[in-house]
């Protein structure tokens, strides 16, 4: 079997998915403009994450941590990677199927379990009609990710990273024709979700299909691999149980506090487009390869692929975390404030991007750390450390609320990005060799923190200068390019002279 090139895989799924996040932005910054920070707009926001909160669960979280390393090992070794994977993708539409009917059901339980601070208002009765509407997309989503895992681990990942752009793509039509029709906003993005899961299905299945791997439901058989893989998977469901408990958390303590579902949405989508180009794609490419490299004895490779994703993650990261610290109302105004969305959103939301940057480095290294245990089917220790990060996020959130208000959720879920973090790297330590960091990022790492914050500096006087231009009219999108492209220039200018980023490595890299 061919190897996964990493680093050009790497790029794929970033280039696809920074596709994706920055037509997020214009649907975000379009939902902002017609709904602001309002009951409409704050009702579907937890309708949509109702149905994405158990995909993470059912699809990209439990499931497909467990199906990825057992599949890669498979087609390693020849033995019958589509008829495993067939059996996945039956029993998985089989229990998707039931637990979809099943929420419409609890709708109304759901929501207040998402957000109990709706009870006896209009956001409520909303909500629910946005929920049952928008939950199927579960299905779709769900399969779509199981058929990605395939590709991924059979080193196609350009068919699986597209997907999310139709998700954007329908949405930001959809309010255009709703805009231009009369029709409710709210509404039409309700309807629009279950479509675009069909949409992303269909693209990644034909993909699969013409890759050999034409998966179709059929009467679902628990044969022993399928228990293998419930049995691996269980600690997997229940980590990212947990992880969804953290996000409750959050959306709990915001739903007191009126606005701050959106504002911590807003501010949400700006820290996952780093998050999402490097840490997500990092973590996507990172699991398939490790699992093969492991499952053919090569320690070496293992180790040396560990090091390199955690070095251009963190390249990549610790610049973006800096720029979201420094001048995160300038981001947030230029991009946001505009129809519904005022100063006071504009301010709230950027104090939530600022902690959020603080947090940015430790949900990419997350995502390099994970695939340590996962590729070795090691769902269990992750689970323990899941439960630890939850008290803590738990314990900041909730205890602080009375006393910072709605920005307690955003340090609750960093303070516990970080002690996630701290446990994953102090249990990798049993895997020996593999998971050791190697010379060249020690030596390097340090000098990628000095480039970043020098950047940072650069930003700020940046900030100052251009603030007239920057303050309103047309004329602020001109000036957030340019201080974005000076941050840019400087920091890969300043990590190149210090040697953290050296430009003939970059070459080197890209042809890995």
């Amino acid at each position: 079997m061919k190897p996964i090139r990493l680093m050009a895989a790497f790029f794929t799924v970033g280039v696809w998915t920074m596709a994706s996040r920055l037509l997020g932005f214009a649907r975000d910054i379009m939902i902002a403009a017609y709904l602001g920070s309002g009951p409409v707009a704050e009702a579907f926001l937890i309708a949509f994450s109702l149905p994405n909160m158990f995909r993470r669960f059912f699809a990209e979280g439990a499931f497909n941590m467990a199906f990825v390393p057992l599949f890669s090992k498979k087609l390693e070794t020849d033995q019958d990677p589509k008829g495993f994977a067939q059996d996945a993708f039956s029993g998985l539409a089989t229990v998707l199927i039931a637990f979809s009917l099943i929420a419409q059901a609890a709708m109304p339980w759901l929501v207040l379990a998402m957000a109990s601070g709706f009870r006896g208002d209009e956001r409520f009765d909303l909500a629910v009609v946005f929920g049952r509407i928008a939950f199927p997309y579960i299905l779709f989503i769900s399969l779509a990710a199981l058929l990605s895992g395939v590709l991924n681990a059979t080193g196609r990942f350009a068919a699986a990273a597209a997907a999310p752009v139709l998700l954007n793509v329908l949405f930001v039509s959809a309010m255009v024709l709703a805009n231009a029709l009369g029709w409710p906003v709210g509404l039409t993005l309700a309807w629009t979700v279950p479509i675009a899961g069909i949409a992303q299905l269909a693209l990644v299945w034909t993909a699969a299909a013409r890759a050999g791997y034409r998966l179709v439901p059929t009467r679902p058989r628990l044969t022993p691999e399928l228990k293998r893989l419930a049995r691996i998977a269980a600690p997997a469901a229940l980590a990212g149980g947990v992880v969804q408990v953290n996000l409750l958390i959050g959306r709990q303590v915001a739903s007191f506090f009126e606005g701050a579902v959106a504002w911590l949405n807003y501010a949400d989508r700006l820290y996952q487009l780093p998050l999402g180009v490097v840490g997500i794609a990092i973590g996507v490419v990172l699991l398939p390869d490790l699992s093969r490299r492991l499952g053919a004895g090569d320690t070496a490779g293992g180790r040396d692929a560990f090091n390199r994703a955690a070095e251009i993650s963190l390249a990549l990261t610790i610049p973006a975390a800096v720029a979201l610290v420094a001048i995160p109302l300038t981001l947030i105004g230029v991009l946001f404030q505009r129809g519904a969305f005022g100063a006071d959103d504009t301010a709230a939301t950027a104090l939530a991007v600022a902690v959020y940057g603080l947090g940015l480095p430790a949900f990419v290294l997350q995502k390099v750390l994970q695939p340590l245990y996962f590729a070795r089917e090691n769902t269990r220790t992750p689970f323990y450390y899941a439960l630890g990060s939850m008290v803590v996020n738990a314990v900041v959130a909730i205890g602080l609320a009375p006393f910072v208000g709605y920005i307690a959720a955003a340090l609750g879920t960093t303070l516990a990005g970080w002690s996630m973090v701290l446990q994953l790297w102090l249990g990798s330590r049993r895997y020996g060799e593999a998971a050791m960091l190697d010379d060249r990022f020690k030596r390097r790492i340090w000098r990628i923190i000095v480039a970043a914050l020098l950047m940072g500096v650069v930003l700020w006087f940046g900030n100052l200068l251009l603030s007239p231009m920057l303050g309103g009219g047309s004329w602020r999108y001109l000036g957030l390019a340019i201080l974005v492209t000076a941050g840019i220039v400087s920091y890969f200018a300043l990590a190149h002279w210090l040697g953290g980023l050296p430009l003939k490595d970059i070459r080197k890299t890209l042809r890995r």
